[in-house]
């Protein structure tokens, strides 16, 4: 396919700057009025495609299964698609707090340096994005905090914008790395920062840019479809019987780089590690077997499992990498159920997500999300594919 077929109208407006939250008032005997501010992030908006049968459904349903105009559903009713012994595939990677602000020694420029994953633990190397890349070059020093004990070394030039840096910091490892994160911000997407008022992630960030099964870390982006699943919906997974596989993929920021080629074909994705365990096999393969749904959450769990899966249609065990880039036509191996966030045009995530659910099918899914106010981004409101 081409890149120009993924291109459509996005307002600024629908792009979620925040997790999914609402005002509440209560009011006092009084008579006074108090509001508060609620996030709730299983509550966001949930479409549904169902791709044997062509129905898109965006409302809850009366008795008589007529939808009912402008109650739409929303991301708790996605257990209601799914049976006892269905399972989800969750990625449980960690985000680290990977934005920091430091200065350019002598000059004070301000230089925002991005962590992106560490080379070497005894020497303190880490591979590094900065901005504005034009001023950084191989030796200058670089301050992160007041008392100047925070400093780095620039050894290397990666790319245009990488660099090698070497921390300058003398202590054991798990006392720098605590040392170095408390300095850092949550890493949200530039579409979110650049837009915020005072461009900056805030405290609250570092919890909700977090899944709540986080546990793996090296993720320097979160697995957005994961945000919106809280504690009590997980409970509410036990209590019904869905069971659960937990895999990991540490989200680089290859997926929000430009394509740069109208012929798809042509389009290289940055690598990203990963790692599948036995268990893991041993709870997707024998729901497989049993013919239930299987539930990728995420476009980062369906390139892991695509990466894995045998040509019998069984997840293998897998530590490596992968740079697997999906788009239509592809023939999925594992996974018969998708939930995936609302993305950019010509985002590969997009891409992946029309991949899945059939690329006309999609896109309607896209027009409607639009014409109807539905939230895009990390912070945004999700679409689930059934494809059985």
């Amino acid at each position: 396919m081409k890149l120009s077929q993924f291109k459509f109208n996005l307002p600024q407006e629908l792009i979620a700057l925040y997790p999914h939250s609402f005002t509440r008032e209560f009011k006092h005997e009084d008579g006074s009025v108090e509001r508060f501010h609620v996030t709730r992030r299983d509550e966001c908006r949930l479409m549904v495609l169902h791709t044997k049968s062509g129905e898109i459904e965006l409302f809850h349903k009366d008795a008589d299964g007529k939808p009912i105009e402008g109650d739409y559903l929303d991301f708790r009713n996605l257990l209601d698609y799914f049976d006892e012994g269905d399972t989800f595939i969750f990625n449980d990677t960690k985000v680290f707090p990977a934005r920091l602000y430091g200065t350019k020694e002598k000059t004070d420029a301000k230089i925002e340096v991005f962590l992106l994953r560490e080379l070497n633990a005894e020497m303190r190397l880490w591979d590094v994005l900065v901005e504005p890349a034009r001023k950084i070059r191989i030796g200058n020093k670089l301050f992160f905090d007041d008392t100047g004990s925070m400093v780095a070394e620039v050894i290397d030039n990666t790319t245009s914008r990488g660099r090698t840096l070497r921390f300058l910091y003398d202590c054991d490892h798990e006392e720098f790395k605590r040392e170095l994160y408390s300095l850092g911000e949550a890493p949200l997407p530039r579409y979110v920062i650049d837009y915020r008022e005072d461009h900056h992630a805030t405290a609250e960030d570092l919890e909700q840019f977090q899944t709540v099964f986080a546990q793996a870390e090296g993720a320097v982006t979160a697995p957005a479809t994961g945000l919106h699943f809280s504690r009590e919906l997980m409970k509410r997974m036990e209590i019904r019987g869905i069971r659960h596989a937990f895999i990991t993929l540490h989200c680089g920021l290859g997926t929000f780089n430009p394509i740069e080629v109208e012929d798809l074909t042509k389009h290289k994705m940055d690598s990203e590690q990963m790692l599948i365990h036995a268990e893991a096999c041993r709870i997707v393969n024998a729901a497989k077997r049993e013919g239930k749904r299987i539930l990728s959450v995420g476009t980062s769990v369906v390139k892991a499992t695509e990466t894995a899966v045998g040509t019998d249609g069984m997840l293998k065990e897998y530590d490596g990498w992968t740079n697997k880039f999906i788009f239509p036509p592809y023939d999925f191996g594992l996974s018969n159920a998708m939930v995936a966030n609302f993305y950019h045009p010509l985002s590969t995530l997009l891409m992946e997500t029309a991949a899945f659910g059939g690329y006309d099918a999609v896109m309607e899914c896209y027009r409607l999300a639009v014409e109807h106010g539905y939230k895009f981004g990390c912070y945004g409101d999700a679409l689930l594919i059934l494809n059985d």
